[in-house]
């Protein structure tokens, strides 16, 4: 969770109130943060380079600034900064003082500031929405605050800036309107922020690339586009290139007293979720306190919004519901007088029987009915929730797919096979292409933004895993014999996700000669240990009728018959059967899948389905999933 330093003096002053350590200690328990340290920055400064407590305590002196340390939960962007921490604590302790209603200017008598995104953003960053606080008043502390936010939605919601990046700039050195495009990095020069020379864009990414330790690890998210993004104002003056720096032309001063905010982002919903905490958090600052300058933002299709979007989201939640989750038996108003302590308005339905809540821009985090549930009984405090007994008894035990997993490891290491855990992503060509089987579109999952080439699907068979740990261990002398035991995923329509999880046991036996008999061995070994028996027929399904069998029973054996799977050698590969089903197969890897893999001798394998083995010592079937 982030940590946010603030000084104490200064969040005391906006609180109005001062406290103890151990008061604002409790303060901050009460409503769900955390008072992490108290230090100073000289102790602070002094740890970083000193290393030790010891002698940041020796370097402490009685005239240094006092910081609180306050661990802040990861979904909270609006507590990200002392306005932010201020505002939530005073409104949970006074609601109706200190409740705050945000506003957008009026521009009845007025054209708002105008923003163009031109299409070939596509390319690199399509989104980008922006706003105005007007009349602001910066001191030093109000400066490094704004500045500390923008720094920590980058790290936070941001995500490192791949997502969204902030640009904030001095509207009286710009002139409107503005626009938003894609240029060649040839066709973008600027002077950036703290440097005194202009920069090509890509003589620029090179330069952070080599000097700069802050901003290198943003160079990656643009270098390899073709075009760069870059906002301009009417006079083609660069503002910016997000997402990695600002132009020093529009530079924020302590001087400063209009600020145009520009955010641009692959997502646009987080775009209007940064812009709003931005301009909430300081519009307190404006001349109108909580009053934001709307920008009218046309997008590449030519369509027009103001932004920023301020208006509260609305929600119902059944007030039965609310006593239900928490364990309570509040009222419908005090319920309502509860979210109000939260930033949250509240109203008692006609009927008495729901709440219907509105939730303020700041509070992003606040998507569905369990958030609501939650602020509520953080209001009412946790210690005011009486403790009672269950009315149900349930005991914590181990799944029996897991239990047999553990005693099939064991059974495996008896037989001589070492245990190998690879990953459950792998890439398309090692889970089809090698092991040549056709890639449908309907056995694995896709991931629709895969980080490398290597991790594109989840696997649908632990066998590339497998004979990838093989070729890796190619130089250690043979015989190989690997295991694993793991999940596989496979696309099934009728499960709630779309998907569904499926334990196998997998096996390799890399060796010059009887890998084969070796695995067919392994089979029987296994079986044994399961305490399933051997039909020869091929069929082994359990003897009777139809109607005479029982399903929560396991009635069934085992066998095999000959296969015919392209990724084993025709002849020597045999289907597992069970109950009349395929459960699994074995034999020996066809030398094209074992070339592909890199591996330079004969491979044995086995993959083998667990779950349908999974009965208990009268061969009662057991759930093999939690909901199941």
């Amino acid at each position: 969770m982030p940590v946010i330093t603030v000084g104490r003096d200064k969040l005391f002053e906006a609180l109005g109130k001062q406290y103890t350590d151990d008061e604002f200690q409790d303060l901050c328990f009460a409503y769900g943060v955390e008072l992490d340290d108290v230090t100073t920055e000289r102790q602070q400064a002094a740890k970083e380079v000193a290393g030790t407590a010891a002698e940041a305590e020796l370097s402490n002196q009685d005239d240094d600034e006092i910081l609180y340390k306050i661990d802040i939960p990861a979904n909270r962007y609006d507590m990200l900064c002392l306005e932010g921490i201020a505002r939530a604590l005073n409104i949970f302790k006074r609601p109706k003082e200190c409740s705050v209603t945000y506003e957008l200017a009026d521009m009845s008598q007025r054209q708002p500031l105008k923003l163009t995104i031109k299409p070939d953003t596509a390319l690199v960053r399509p989104f980008m929405v922006a706003a105005v606080l007007r009349g602001i008043k910066f001191d030093a502390t109000r400066y490094k605050s704004f500045i500390d936010l923008q720094d920590k939605l980058h790290q936070n919601l941001c995500r490192q800036r791949s997502l969204v990046a902030i640009g904030t700039h001095d509207l009286g050195t710009l002139q409107p309107p503005f626009t938003y495009e894609a240029l060649p990095p040839e066709a973008i020069s600027f002077v950036p922020l703290k440097q005194t020379r202009s920069f090509r864009a890509d003589e620029l990414l090179t330069f952070y690339s080599e000097n700069d330790k802050a901003l290198r690890r943003y160079v990656p998210i643009i270098q390899d586009s073709l075009v760069f993004p870059v906002v301009l104002d009417a006079n083609r003056t660069v503002m910016s290139m997000p997402p990695i720096i600002n132009s020093a032309h529009s530079q924020i001063t302590l001087e400063t007293t209009d600020v145009f905010i520009d955010v641009t982002a692959t997502d646009l919903t987080k775009a209007k979720m940064v812009l709003n905490i931005l301009c909430t958090m300081f519009s307190q600052y404006a001349a109108q306190p909580f009053t934001t300058e709307p920008v009218e933002v046309v997008d590449a299709l030519g369509n027009s919004t103001l932004y920023p979007d301020l208006s509260p989201t609305e929600m119902t939640v059944s007030v039965d519901a609310i006593n239900r989750y928490i364990g309570t038996q509040l009222p419908g108003q005090q319920i309502a007088n509860s979210l109000a302590k939260m930033a949250l308005s509240g109203a008692l339905t006609d009927d008495g029987k729901a709440v219907h809540v509105r939730v303020p821009p700041t509070r992003c985090d606040v998507l569905h009915a369990c958030d609501v549930i939650e602020d509520v009984a953080i209001a009412h405090g946790y210690n005011n929730i009486h403790a009672s007994v269950p009315q149900c008894a349930t005991v914590g035990a181990e799944l029996p797919i897991n239990e047999l997993s553990e005693l099939l490891r064991g059974e495996m290491a008896r037989a001589g096979y070492t245990e190998i855990l690879t990953w459950a992503l792998v890439s398309r060509d090692e889970n089809f292409g090698k092991l040549r089987r056709p890639d449908d579109g309907t056995t694995a999952v896709v991931l629709s933004n895969p980080a490398t080439v290597e991790f594109e699907v989840c696997r649908t068979s632990l066998l590339p895993g497998a004979l990838k740990t093989l070729a890796e261990s190619r130089s250690l002398p043979l015989p190989l014999k690997l295991f694993e035991v793991g999940d596989v995923v496979l696309l099934d329509s009728d499960a709630e996700a779309g998907a569904r999880n499926e334990r196998r046991l997998c096996a390799v036996c890399c060796a010059h000669s009887d890998t084969f008999e070796a695995m067919h061995g392994l089979l029987l070994w296994i079986m044994r240990a399961l305490g399933v028996p051997c039909r020869l027929d091929g069929e082994a399904i359990p003897e009777g009728t139809q109607e005479e069998r029982h399903p929560d029973k396991f009635q069934g054996y085992f066998g095999w018959k000959m296969s015919s799977d392209a990724t084993f050698f025709p002849g020597r590969q045999a289907t597992i059967l069970s109950e009349g089903r395929p459960v699994g197969i074995f034999g020996i890897v066809h030398p094209e899948v074992s070339t592909a893999f890199k591996i330079p001798a004969p491979v044995a394998a086995l993959e083998l389905q667990l779950e349908p083995f999974v009965f208990d010592q009268f061969r009662n079937r057991l759930a093999t999933h939690i909901l199941q």
